[in-house]
């Protein structure tokens, strides 16, 4: 990957990473659009390991939310555990909400379906016009929530379950996180927010597994310049998702999903259109 090449896809993945649109499927269009070698190990790797760069945006803009301890006390008669979970509430509910993700996203690397899917522009594109759809109608749906609504075992678990279509890229992990927050009876803003704590033990273990694969292959992937690319699209997708992110949650909050599912069905319709024709998504061969 050139550093052209680099900065454009991290570009896209920090604009990209807290929208309802799925910011794994328009790396992949990206990669695709501009010539990057689909099935290579250290593409796949780079996908993932910068959005990590992008989810740490949320642990600098909410660092004092994040950081958060229950610091009253427990209940009378609480035992030991009881009392470390009241004060760590807050990370319980990420490590709860994390658990079918973990379960399931282990067992798509396993088989070897995570990266077939991640090869695939044409699910991409499927999945996009589906997930627009769906999207169209989806404030009318869910949006029933209620501010005094908080997140608990139960709710952060079913959120987490919801992550997990997120797999499939085109579906948005965002979308998936925020409309299962929003069936949970949460607000747009709180379950947005909850999507965005919930992102950073996610894809902090994607990006581990992916490290550890990577360090599993022939060593000869870390050069100088593979290393570099890699730190250079993680800060650029760090500071492109600041920006992005409280825009993200005031527009989500006053408008809703209505205008991110047409933009989903066009770009999709579009992609499926110029495969349907025997075009090809690369704009340089």
């Amino acid at each position: 990957m050139s550093w052209l090449e680099t900065v454009i896809i991290a570009i896209v993945e920090g604009l990209t990473e807290f929208l309802p649109v799925s910011s794994t499927g328009h790396m992949i269009i990206a990669q695709n659009l501009l010539g990057v070698p689909q099935g290579d190990p250290f593409v796949h790797a780079f996908t993932f390991i910068i959005q990590f760069g992008a989810i740490l945006s949320v642990v600098c803009l909410y660092w004092k939310r994040f950081f958060q301890f229950d610091n009253t006390p427990a209940p009378e008669g609480s035992s030991a555990w009881q009392k470390l979970k009241h004060k760590y509430y807050f990370y319980w509910l990420l490590i709860v909400g994390v658990l079918p993700a973990v379960i399931i996203g282990l067992a798509a690397k396993k088989s070897g379906l995570l990266d077939w899917l991640l090869d695939s522009v044409e699910v991409v594109a499927v999945m996009l016009v589906v997930g627009g759809v769906f999207m169209l109608y989806c404030d009318k749906l869910f949006n029933k929530g209620k501010e005094e609504t908080r997140v608990n075992e139960k709710r952060a678990f079913n959120i987490g379950l919801y992550q997990c279509i997120s797999v499939i890229p085109g579906v948005s992990r965002s979308m998936a996180t925020i409309v299962g927050g929003m069936t949970q009876g949460l607000t747009r803003k709180r379950a947005a927010e909850f999507s965005f704590f919930l992102a950073v033990p996610t894809m902090a273990g994607a990006t581990l597994l992916d490290l550890l694969d990577l360090l599993k292959e022939d060593a000869v992937w870390a050069t100088p310049h593979n290393i570099t690319m890699l730190v250079l699209g993680c800060v650029v997708a760090f500071v492109v998702a600041l920006l992005a992110m409280k825009w993200f949650v005031a527009f989500l909050t006053k408008y809703g999903f209505k205008a991110f599912g047409v933009y989903r069905i066009i770009v999709g319709g579009i992609i499926i259109l110029l495969l349907l024709t025997g075009h090809s998504l690369a704009m340089v061969d």
